[in-house]
């Protein structure tokens, strides 16, 4: 039976419930038959509704839903966590386990991950994955992606987002926007806007002038929408301009809804609502996790008390605000429900099949950066003997933890294991080398693990050198871990530097072999002081189901390394552009907002985030784009056909690349743009094109890039346009935002 059919049925037995005929078919309302316009199904079923109706629709009725419309058959909203997999059934009222036994899932890798393959067919194909498991447990919205930019290489919740750069996230969150919603499900993007730490972020207000907001912070947001036509959004807990992001009448009325002709629906963070006139008029169309009136958080009774339900009727009773605003975003949420749980040809999905093992097993193999490979140490070829794997993480579940991004994996394959499967035949020996997080759990999901330890820190490196005595091979896989103060939403990372001492087990293993790879599984940067005494490193992820498989692929050379990195590792702290206390965590100020203290955090950094910044004060270990190869690559000179001659014109960029190696590799071919002759401050380049190119050995493949007036602007907020100066410019074709192979001059007249 068909939704159309199944929807007039309900209708039917209500009908002959109250003593009235069933319709006919040939009386189907219009908002029912799905052969009519979306805008007049929408129009219809908006006519049919009473005030009652339309207050219930813009708020909760459980953790993760909203009502619908029972009297008309249209279904409820159901949310689920999260950008990385399906979360976990929770009880109606509580964060706690509903108990479910078929709710486990695929964990995909981190979106840092995603974004670290610089492939946009990828990131389609991870879309597409995750969407059909969404759609499987039959959910309306997946609250995700994070597309908030990389700051600086503190903020917890850097593992869930897609980098430093606007332009590479921009890139690659639309193709995963389009492979979701193929599923008749809807992303929501997240979190907008300027939610760029986790501490104090219910309370910071943002201090960020108009270029840097327009030219940094949202690129990736209006991408999203524009391009990929995004079905929801998620408005962030901060604040900017001093009004909170759930009520914020510039980035939500005038820049999201009336720049960007944004026609979805603005969900709040969970608990990010904080007043009902100023959201009532500017702010979220959903509001989901409030806590209200002195009543606990997640109890039935509290729902009639959101700052969007009963005060909101009132203010309404009392003329305090009109029905212009809640109409709105009635008709926001009905049009998201017709393009999903209404959509009839929704397809049915899956979970946790083969298909989805396959696409994490891809992504994440991709994903994988090879920073360094001295002496041609990787790939490990044939039998290689003794293999020592040092390192908690080697073994640690990571699908656990982390925040909202937590999962319940069905599976999930450990680096140690991943590696034990691939050389079978070779004596695989793990030491522990130093003692992390031993917990794993999570809001009743648990990983099942014994990581408890008796062996001092000592033991545990002298057990580790002795045991690499004899090794072929020694590999370290360490790194962050989903624990408070490091990878994790709510708090914010308290060093720079490896916790839990690794920096003492690498370099005593580095004194004793000459054969140490070092795994760094995160999702931010960290220092590496070891950095010269070790030949070869890698930049892993949290991979999700098959993260050891995935590793293993890259180790062995199963799959050549094509990872790029998607944000700059700097050689310390101290190098990064975030320094000051107003920059974070921000001032304190001795007024409130909402009965809240807030302090205001000031991007005094402004345009110069990432390789922006380095270019001009150094600072860097491994460079924004970076990533080796089992095979080399050879670039021939860029050349552009024509100059631009109007304003409006384009050049297409070609250069040539090379496989002068032994081995099929795929190679990043990145463009940045650099403005010769600006009348304002500008960065020394900007990424403006990539592409990702695999090449058999010998084989040259001629890469294009377009480049247009976009590629040559910046926001002029005095007049609040995008500008292109005329004068020189300088196409610049690298391999990363250090290794220039090319530069090409071209004119804007």
């Amino acid at each position: 039976m068909n939704c159309k059919s199944f929807l007039l049925l309900g209708l039917a037995l209500a009908a002959v419930a109250c003593g009235q005929p069933p319709q006919k078919t040939s009386d189907i309302p219009v908002y029912l038959d799905d052969a009519q316009p979306l805008e007049a199904r929408v129009d219809d079923a908006f006519s049919r509704m009473t005030l009652d109706e339309k207050i219930a629709m813009v708020h909760a009725q459980s953790k993760f839903s909203s009502p619908g419309v029972p009297r008309l058959g249209i279904p409820e909203v159901w949310c689920t966590d999260g950008p990385h997999g399906i979360r976990a059934e929770v009880l109606w009222d509580e964060w706690d386990q509903a108990g479910w036994t078929n709710d486990s899932i695929t964990a995909f890798p981190a979106l840092s991950g995603l974004a670290a393959t610089w492939d946009r067919e990828l990131s389609r194909l991870y879309g597409k994955s995750i969407g059909e498991e969404a759609r499987y447990r039959n959910k309306t919205v997946l609250l995700g992606p994070g597309v908030n930019i990389y700051r600086f290489p503190l903020n917890g919740r850097n593992f869930e987002y897609m980098g430093e750069d606007p332009y590479l996230a921009g890139e690659m969150v639309v193709p995963y926007v389009e492979g979701v919603q193929s599923n008749g499900v809807a992303v929501c993007v997240k979190h907008f806007a300027l939610n760029n730490s986790e501490a104090n972020r219910h309370v910071a207000n943002t201090i960020v002038d108009d270029r840097t907001l327009y030219e940094i912070y949202l690129p990736a947001f209006k991408a999203a929408v524009q391009k990929g036509h995004a079905w929801s959004v998620m408005a962030a807990y901060n604040l900017y301009n001093n009004q909170y992001l759930c009520s914020n009448e510039v980035l939500l009325d005038k820049i999201l809804r009336k720049e960007w002709g944004f026609d979805g629906v603005v969900i709040s963070d969970w608990g990010g609502v904080h007043n009902t006139l100023q959201t009532a008029k500017h702010g979220v169309d959903l509001e989901y996790g409030s806590w209200t009136d002195g009543l606990t958080m997640g109890k039935t009774n509290a729902y009639d008390s959101y700052y969007l339900a009963d005060p909101y009727k009132e203010a309404i009773r009392k003329g305090e605000i009109g029905t212009e605003e809640l109409d709105a975003r009635v008709k926001r949420i009905l049009r998201l429900i017709f393009r999903t749980g209404m959509d009839r040809n929704r397809p049915f999905g899956s979970q946790a099949s083969p298909e989805h093992y396959a696409a994490a097993r891809k992504i994440g193999a991709e994903s994988i950066v090879l920073l360094k490979n001295e002496g041609g140490l990787l790939p490990i070829v044939g039998n290689p003997g003794k293999i020592l794997v040092v390192g908690e993480n080697a073994v640690k579940m990571m699908t656990v933890g982390g925040g909202s991004s937590s999962l319940k994996a069905k599976l999930e394959v450990s680096p140690l294991d991943g590696i034990k499967a691939r050389w079978p035949e070779a004596e695989v020996v793990w030491e522990r080398g130093y003692v992390g997080d031993t917990g794993g759990e999570y809001n009743g999901v648990t990983t099942g693990q014994d990581l408890r330890e008796s062996r001092s820190a000592e033991k545990l490196v002298a057990d580790a050198v002795k045991a690499a005595e004899g090794a072929d091979y020694v590999i370290f896989i360490g790194g962050l871990n989903k624990s408070d103060h490091q990878d994790s939403e709510g708090l914010d990372r308290i060093q720079y530097g490896l916790p839990y001492g690794q920096d003492d087990v690498i370099e005593a293993l580095a004194a004793v072999t000459k054969r140490l790879i070092v795994v760094n599984i995160s999702g931010n940067a960290v220092a590496m002081p070891w950095v010269e005494q070790v030949p070869a490193i890698l930049q892993d992820w949290y991979l999700g189901t098959q993260a050891g498989h995935s590793l293993a692929d890259v180790l062995s050379g199963d799959v050549n390394p094509s990872g790029r990195l998607p944000f700059t590792i700097p050689i310390s702290y101290a190098d990064n552009p975030v320094q000051t206390e107003a920059q974070y965590p921000g001032v304190p100020r001795d007024s409130t907002i909402d009965g809240m203290p807030i302090l205001d955090m000031e991007y005094t950094e402004g345009i110069y985030v990432g390789y922006r910044w380095y270019d001009i004060h150094g600072g860097v270990l491994f460079p924004f784009g970076h990533g080796l190869s089992y095979t080399t690559f050879e670039y021939g000179d860029p050349h552009i056909d024509r100059h631009i001659t109007t304003e409006d014109g384009s050049v297409e960029v070609t250069v040539p690349v090379t496989n002068t190696g032994r081995v099929t590799g795929s190679e990043v071919v990145q463009l940045y743009i650099s403005d010769v002759e600006a009348s304002v401050p500008r960065p020394m380049k900007e990424l403006k094109g990539f592409a990702k190119v695999t090449l058999q050995p010998g084989e040259t493949a001629v890469v294009t890039f377009t480049i247009d007036k976009d590629a040559l602007s910046f926001f002029d907020a005095r007049q609040h346009v995008w500008v292109a100066e005329k004068g020189s410019f300088r196409a610049l074709i690298a391999a990363s935002a250090k290794d220039v192979k090319g530069t090409v001059e071209f004119t804007l007249k």
